[in-house]
């Protein structure tokens, strides 16, 4: 095999590849370039999920008409003049890969006009550049990205459906609205509007892309410590979320996923969170660009630390300070608490602060480089451990398959094993002779040298959780109509993904419809169900897109058919008739090996030997 050069064709293509996989990707790097341009007005519109059209309008410095076809070009920027700019990086584009890499695989446009000069188009398709025009212009920029991956099938298969990309989409102009409050945003999907604000501030930035009740449960704080910023707000204690998509971290403006800063804010949190529960964040870090390589990532959505101990230390202690309420948060919120609470203030403070002790005389921070020269770094870590950032080497085991039909013959034999258990573990109903009940919990059988002990309740919720189990894989549910509709607010991932399983919801006796672009509504449950607390099962349903969207929606469902079982059955401490008990027995089939939906045994076999030997009849 010979080796031989690839055409830019290729080469664009595979390029595009890494930069540009999905619309969503496309609306970030043309958003970064406007920003990067010192717009303070940008406008994106999409149509068809993006995979139509993407049209970012901004009123930046314009690209003059020369440079119109290098914006085309691989590796040109305006950003990066030597490598060891790499390391004082404070734009948000620097590679020069984006345009070329969308432009290689759409029908692209570019109209530009600077300050001084005149407005002019260049248009590509599927990178073959066409010429240089005239056009008409308001100073700025406007990119228009038609019929994307149209010459890429193979991509363009695995693109997600409309709203599913619309949703991606919103999300990343979320995080644009919320990491450059100052500038004014218009987001357009296919006509309507999604998001707009006005450059106002960070508040008026939330409130946009989080609604304004958002605010109430937010603390917002400005700290600084060994030479690092960590500004924003952040979830009280008590407000939460079911997945991650309400956190958002800005590194010098860079919206990233870091495991190290999202390490420290995660353990700060907690021993306030219980299990699928997440904290709600909008949170800055400003660190020196020479500490901090945003080269480590295709889509830079990540960056690299030059020591993520000093980082994960400064995050954590301020976090656990101002969610613990001690003397040093003081130092740390934006609107602390007065002193004296009769003094009028017009300051408004967007949520209530924990209660804090006495107030500390502020301390002196040291720098960045003095805490890393300090042996005893003074950061108090979660409990019990040290942070981890690295995983340890795999274990490598070798395993020696055996032959294909061994492993056949195996299986079968475990099978006949397990059914001969099964058979010898259940008796005849009617040769169980009732002789009781202790403590009104306890039911009382004997057969032949054994008594049996049934505890009522969890052999009771065993037997009608697996009714429902079967009324639910029959697809034979009934809908009981609310009195009034159950209405849930999300976010437009959150809104794409329920919608997405609307019809699975309905086959199993939801009846459930979009309310709005934020809202989904619930006019009936399953008739087995009613009583639920649907705004935990929803949040249930929604941490389910933690796990590469896939909704885990039927066991979710069998965790509520589970409580739903346990509410219904016979109570430990209900008297139960000698008739009652027989009925008990005879709908649990005789199953010895019964055990409620939560894993507790419900019946107990206590043989006439082991009585024996507790009486010392025997040894």
């Amino acid at each position: 095999m010979r080796i031989h050069r690839l055409s830019a064709d290729v080469y664009n293509k595979i390029a595009a590849g890494e930069v540009v996989d999905r619309p969503y990707s496309v609306v970030k790097e043309l958003v970064e370039n406007a920003i990067d341009a010192g717009a303070t007005e940008i406008a994106v519109e999409t149509e068809g999920g993006g995979k139509k059209r993407i049209r970012v309008t901004d009123n930046g410095c314009g690209i003059p008409k020369e440079e119109l076809p290098l914006a085309f070009a691989p590796h040109a920027t305006s950003k990066l003049q030597t490598a060891e700019d790499l390391f004082s990086i404070r734009t948000l584009g620097f590679r020069g890969e984006a345009v070329a890499s969308v432009a290689a695989v759409s029908k692209t446009e570019i109209v530009s006009r600077t300050a001084e000069g005149e407005a002019y188009a260049l248009r590509t398709e599927g990178g073959a550049l066409g010429e240089v025009l005239p056009a008409a212009g308001a100073k700025g920029t406007v990119v228009t990205v038609d019929e994307l991956f149209f010459n890429v099938p193979a991509r363009l298969k695995f693109l997600k459906s409309d709203a599913q990309e619309d949703a991606d989409i919103a999300g990343v102009m979320g995080r644009f609205l919320l990491s450059h409050p100052a500038i004014s945003f218009t987001y357009t999907a296919n006509g309507k509007v999604k998001y707009r604000s006005f450059g106002d501030g960070l508040a008026a930035a939330l409130a946009a892309v989080y609604g304004a009740e958002t605010l109430k449960d937010c603390i917002e704080i400005d700290a600084e410590k060994h030479g690092i910023r960590l500004h924003g707000f952040l979830g009280s204690r008590n407000f939460y979320k079911a997945n991650r998509t309400y956190q958002s971290l800005f590194v010098n403006g860079r919206c990233v996923v870091n495991q190290t800063v999202g390490a420290a804010i995660t353990n700060a949190y907690a021993s306030y969170l219980m299990k699928r529960q997440y904290p709600f964040y909008v949170l800055f870090l400003d660190v020196p660009p020479e500490i901090v390589d945003v080269n480590v990532h295709p889509n830079k959505a990540d960056v690299r630390f030059a020591d993520n101990q000093i980082i994960y230390g400064c995050v954590y202690s301020i976090v656990s300070a101002v969610l613990d309420g001690n003397a040093r948060a003081l130092d740390y919120l934006v609107h602390p608490p007065k002193s004296d609470l009769s003094e009028e203030t017009t300051q408004v403070k967007p949520a209530p602060a924990p209660v804090f002790a006495p107030a500390a005389a502020k301390q002196e921070t040291m720098s960045y480089e003095a805490a890393k020269k300090e042996a005893a770094f003074d950061v108090t870590l979660p409990r019990g451990s040290e942070p981890r950032f690295y995983e340890p080497e795999p274990v490598r085991m070798e395993v020696h398959a055996p032959a294909a039909e061994d492993v056949f013959a195996e299986n079968q034999r475990l099978l006949r094993e397990q059914a001969a258990r099964v058979q010898a573990q259940r008796v005849e109903p009617d040769t169980l002779v009732y002789k009781g009940e202790l403590f009104r919990t306890y039911l009382i059988y004997e057969a032949g040298t054994s008594a049996y002990l049934i505890d009522q309740h969890a052999a009771h919720e065993r037997i009608l959780y697996d009714k429902l189990r079967a009324k639910w894989e029959a697809r034979e549910a009934v809908s009981q109509p609310m009195l009034s509709p159950f209405l849930i607010t999300v976010n437009g991932q959150e809104f794409a993904f329920l919608e997405k399983n609307f019809p699975l919801f309905r086959e199993l006796g939801f009846e459930v419809e979009a309310f709005g672009d934020d809202a989904v509504k619930v006019s009936a449950v399953p008739a087995e169900l009613v009583g639920m607390d649907l705004k935990a099962f929803f949040a249930d349903v929604l941490s389910s897109m933690e796990s590469l969207r896939a909704i885990r929606l039927a066991d979710i469902l069998k965790d509520k058919l589970a409580t739903s079982a346990c509410k219904a059955a016979v109570k430990g401490g209900e008297l139960l008739s000698e008739q009652e008990a027989r009925a008990l027995i005879r709908a649990a089939g005789g199953d010895l090996t019964l055990k409620c939906p939560h894993g507790r045994p419900a019946v107990v076999e206590v043989k006439k030997s082991e009585l024996e030997k507790l009486f010392k009849r025997i040894v």
